[in-house]
């Protein structure tokens, strides 16, 4: 575009930015500089000798230094490159013959699994997959943004990790929607995902929605959890240490925390959460969220003590920007009846939304919130301004860090007054139905 331009980043993207990225991904070739590691949550006096005293990651010359050069040096000839990435060679879509020993492994040097034994795809198992859709082989599911081209994720393509899975044609319909939100989301920090299946095909396909509905105990839950990992990892271009870089990871992501609504214990004026979304009750739509925090109640609801101010009180907890309450039809059931009387799941959002306070130093003590809305605050953006100048000012402030169509309310499970608060978000969701 004419502009002279820098990236700048932390060490370890740089890395991925001027390695993987330039030569599988990208292809373009630009100037970076890089500064050491963790940035955010840093006070003024470590990112002053970022900048100042320390040499650029790339050139190894001083910060300011390696900028201004980047920004005025010419372009040499191998940075005018303009096309493909070099190194971004399509995989065949056969591999050959080989012993099912070689071809585990093989499929483990690629990283194309989560390190579990998968079910080869043969062509055979893929044909019939696909038998679990109408949609042909070579439908686009998603075009996913690679800067050197987008890629199609098609209906083959996702037949193969769902074979890889160990999936059934019954499950294909789902698992294509959940594959439109290839690849899941991913951080520095511990990012995870969850998978809400809302209407008639938590029926149709067998999944659990009653008793131990987060646990190891139902195969369609596990098998379509799984099999988005599987396709985040090999068609999302998900690699630890080359495209994610996060410190501690999160054991959710083997299989996404993917449940289903127990829909038919709601209570009374309680609907679907994919009816609040926007959906019918006939409908069978799947929503994937993102997230970091999953906190259990860890035991039973006290009838002195309402279980909405045990709520109120986990979700002090979560950042803030987002939050999705999982609670057993018993609880649901406390919350709904005399004397807490939250006639619908839109009350129960709205009082907790009122209720819910933390401090605004606490709030802005999250590497994440700090992050992201920073740079708002400084501009004059209400209330963030605020709260910003408070952090310094008067740092226990109370402040109300949730709106109400922020705070989802699922029911799921059977049999106990517990829950777990989260800070997934679950949004309008994907139709299962346009895929079967």
């Amino acid at each position: 575009m004419g502009v002279p331009t820098v990236g700048a980043a932390a060490s370890n993207i740089v890395k991925f930015a001027i390695g993987y990225n330039f030569e599988y991904t990208n292809g373009m070739p630009i100037r970076y500089v890089g500064f050491p590691f963790p940035v955010a949550g840093q006070p003024k006096s470590v990112h002053h000798k970022y900048i100042y005293e320390s040499n650029d990651f790339v050139s190894g010359k001083p910060m300011m230094k390696a900028v201004i050069n980047a920004l005025t040096n010419p372009l040499t000839e191998d940075e005018k490159y303009a096309g493909p990435p070099k190194g971004s060679a399509e995989e065949p879509r056969l591999l050959p013959p080989d012993t099912e020993d070689a071809l585990q492994q093989l499929f483990k040097d690629k990283d194309w699994t989560d390190y579990n034994p998968i079910i080869l795809p043969t062509e055979e198992r893929v044909a019939a997959m696909l038998k679990g859709t109408s949609k042909t082989p070579d439908t686009v599911v998603k075009r996913l943004g690679y800067p050197g081209g987008p890629r199609n994720l098609t209906v083959e393509k996702v037949a193969v990790c769902a074979v890889m899975a160990g999936a059934k044609p019954k499950m294909f319909p789902l698992i294509l929607a959940v594959a439109q939100s290839v690849p899941f989301g991913n951080s520095t920090s511990s990012m995870a995902n969850m998978i809400l299946v809302n209407g008639p095909i938590r029926n149709e396909i067998g999944m659990n929605y009653k008793s131990n509905v987060m646990g190891p105990h139902n195969e369609v839950n596990s098998v379509v959890g799984r099999c988005f990992t599987l396709l985040s990892k090999s068609a999302g271009n998900l690699h630890a240490g080359k495209t994610t870089f996060s410190s501690l990871g999160s054991s959710i992501q083997y299989n996404n925390l993917c449940i289903a609504e127990n829909e038919e214990a709601l209570p009374a004026g309680w609907q679907p959460t994919h009816v609040l979304k926007g959906a019918k009750a006939t409908d069978s739509t799947v929503s994937v969220g993102t997230g970091w925090s999953y906190i259990s109640s860890v035991g039973e609801v006290q009838r002195w003590y309402p279980p909405q101010y045990l709520l109120r009180d986990y979700m002090r907890s979560l950042t803030g920007m987002g939050a999705t309450i999982v609670m057993d039809p018993a609880v649901a059931g406390i919350l709904h009846d005399e004397p807490n009387s939250f006639a619908t799941k839109a009350d129960l959002s709205k009082w907790l939304a009122n209720n819910v306070e933390k401090t605004v130093a606490s709030y802005w003590g999250n590497g994440v919130i700090s992050t992201m809305n920073s740079s708002m605050a400084i501009q004059g953006m209400e209330p963030l301004a605020t709260q910003y100048k408070q952090v310094k000012e008067a740092p226990d402030t109370m402040m109300k860090p949730f709106q109400a169509g922020q705070v989802n309310i699922v029911v799921a499970g059977a049999g106990q007054t517990t829950w777990f608060v989260t800070d997934f978000g679950v949004g309008r969701g994907n139709s299962v139905d346009a895929w079967r």
